[in-house]
């Protein structure tokens, strides 16, 4: 897989643009980033990430899950800081997705 310069900071630029209280999927960024395969670029992105400006709390998969790679300190770190921003969850734990995914 080549990943271009400058694909993670385009992904970056999408994250920054995801409000409190809204989510998106990795595929979702993809294809905002001109990438329709590239969920897989994005998660590469979201692990790299250094850039305290950038929500990567706020990135979930497909079906809502939330991702136990982001809980690296704490578990359910990234479900308690959607659910600051009021980010609701079904009973399953995965977010509704109908209800809080963001659209651009």
């Amino acid at each position: 897989m080549i990943i271009l310069p400058g694909t993670f900071e385009k992904v970056y630029e999408i994250v920054r643009c995801i409000p409190a209280g809204r989510v998106a999927s990795y595929g979702q960024i993809a294809r905002l980033c001109g990438m329709p395969r590239g969920a897989r670029i994005v998660g590469y992105a979201m692990a790299a990430c250094k850039e305290t400006g950038v929500p990567c709390h706020r990135v979930v998969d497909a079906q809502g899950r939330t991702k136990k790679a982001f809980d690296t300190f704490l578990p359910d770190t990234q479900r308690m800081r959607l659910e600051d921003e009021g980010v609701g969850f079904l009973l399953d734990g995965r977010v509704n997705m109908a209800e809080y995914q963001w659209e651009k």
